[in-house]
C-alpha cells in the first residue's frame, strides 16, 4: 500500500467514527508508524508503506476510532512552540492555557523571580516559563508521582533541570517557602458536568486533573487560601478558572486580601485567566 491510499482509508474509517479531525489525524497517524515527519510523508504520497508499518497505522487507527485522544498516541503535544512529552497520566496542554504564559513572560521578562507551579502535569507552564524567563527558577508540585515523572522528562528534554525542583507532595504541605509568582491550572470542571464532556476528555485524561468539586471551585478555593501563607507580599497569584467563574473566584479573592491585576478571555470570549496580587 502507497502512503496516499493508507491516508484516504484512514481518513474513511475516522470519518466514520465521527473524528472531526479525520484527513489530519490519518497523517499524523501514519507519520508516526513510519517514523517520519508529517510533511516529510506529504511530499512522498508514492512511497510504499512496509507491513510492520502498516499494522502499526491499523492499530492506531483502531485506539483513535475509540476516540483517544491524537496527543496520548503521539506521545507528545506541542506548547509554546515546543513539543511536550505527554500520557495517560498528564492533562493534555490547552492553546487556552498558553494565554496565562503569554502575559506572564510579558510582565516579568526582564526580572528574576520564583515561581511554584500548583499541580504541574505534563510541566508545560512553569518550563515555558523558565524558558523565556532566563534568570528565575522554579517549583513544582504535584499530588501525582506519575505525573511528576513525566514533568521531569520534559525539564530534561528542554535543557531546564537545573532551574527546577519537583515535590511529589499536595501542595498543602508547603511550609517555609515564600514565591515571587505562583500559578495554577487547578481542576475547574463541576463534577456533574463531567459527564457532559467529549469522549475523548472523560474517559481517557485522568479524572483528578478535571474534577473541581460539587461547584468546580474546589481546588481553586485551596490554592487562593494556600497563596496567602506562601506568596510574598505584593506577590501574584496567576490561575486558569472555568467559564463563568470569574465573578465567584474575583469574590474568594478579595476576601483572601487579593488584589485582582488582569483578567484574560479566551478565545471563545470567555474569562480564561485571573491574575492577582497579594496585600
Amino acid at each position: 500500500m502507497k502512503v496516499l491510499e493508507a491516508i484516504k482509508s484512514g481518513s474513511k474509517l475516522l470519518k466514520e467514527k465521527n473524528v472531526h479531525t479525520y484527513i489530519l489525524d490519518s497523517e499524523l497517524l501514519l507519520s508516526k508508524s513510519l517514523n517520519k515527519s508529517r510533511e516529510e510523508i506529504l511530499i512522498n504520497l508514492e512511497q510504499n508503506i512496509n507491513k510492520r508499518a502498516l499494522t502499526d497505522f491499523n492499530k492506531y487507527l483502531i485506539r483513535r476510532s475509540k476516540r483517544e485522544p491524537i496527543a496520548y498516541l503521539l506521545g507528545e503535544k506541542e506548547f509554546w512552540s515546543k513539543k511536550f512529552f505527554v500520557n495517560k497520566d498528564t492533562l493534555i496542554p490547552r492553546p487556552e492555557t498558553e494565554l496565562l504564559v503569554e502575559k506572564i513572560v510579558t510582565f516579568f521578562k526582564k526580572k528574576r523571580i520564583t515561581i511554584l507551579d500548583i499541580g504541574t502535569g505534563t510541566g508545560c507552564i512553569i518550563l515555558s516559563l523558565l524558558s523565556e524567563l532566563k534568570n528565575s527558577t522554579g517549583t513544582a508540585v504535584d499530588i501525582s508521582s506519575k505525573a511528576i515523572m513525566v514533568a521531569k522528562k520534559n525539564a530534561y528534554k528542554f535543557k531546564l533541570s537545573d532551574r527546577i525542583k519537583f515535590l511529589n507532595k499536595p501542595f498543602k504541605d508547603l511550609y517555609g517557602k515564600h514565591f515571587d509568582l505562583i500559578v495554577s491550572n487547578p481542576p475547574y470542571i463541576n463534577r456533574i458536568k463531567i459527564k457532559n464532556l467529549s469522549d475523548d476528555i472523560k474517559k481517557y485524561e485522568p479524572r483528578m486533573a478535571l474534577d473541581g468539586g460539587n461547584d468546580g471551585l474546589d481546588l481553586i478555593k485551596k490554592v487562593i487560601y494556600k497563596s496567602k501563607e506562601i506568596l510574598k507580599i505584593n506577590g501574584t497569584l496567576a490561575l486558569e478558572i472555568g467559564n463563568e467563574q470569574i465573578n465567584k473566584v474575583s469574590k474568594l479573592l478579595l476576601d483572601n486580601k487579593f488584589r485582582i491585576k488582569w483578567v484574560i478571555k479566551d478565545y471563545r470570549n470567555n474569562v480564561r485567566c485571573v491574575f492577582a496580587e497579594r496585600r
